[in-house]
């Protein structure tokens, strides 16, 4: 009997992360970072923002951003550290130090999410 590997599931974290990352961050950015700072558009005042943050659906899309991009890094990272640095030989400490991070990560970002 073969040894399944979590490879697959990995990857599709990988590629989910790195969709979500390409088209949410980057508006989230150009929103709370340049548009309402510069008043290019009105800034929504902070009880309409705590609203709509306090909203379930807002919570639970908020987490899969961060949790996506969380495991997109780890993936990315783990493999700059195996074929860009040539790390093979600790491919143990590797796994856990990026995908531990990621888990960490996304844990921290639920306590921070779902608390409010």
């Amino acid at each position: 009997m073969s040894k399944k590997s979590p490879e697959p599931l990995l990857w599709l974290l990988f590629s989910a992360g790195g969709m979500a990352a390409a088209l949410l961050v980057p508006v989230l950015l150009l929103l709370f970072g340049i548009a309402f700072p510069l008043g290019w558009l009105p800034a929504p005042d902070h009880a309409h923002l705590l609203s709509v943050l306090r909203h379930p659906l807002t919570k639970v899309v908020l987490f899969g951003l961060c949790v996506l991009c969380l495991f997109h890094w780890a993936h990315r990272f783990r493999y700059t550290l195996y074929d860009g640095l040539q790390l093979r030989r600790l491919s143990g400490l590797i796994n856990v130090f990026c995908y531990g991070g990621a888990v960490l990560g996304s844990v921290a970002a639920g306590c921070v999410l779902f608390r409010v």
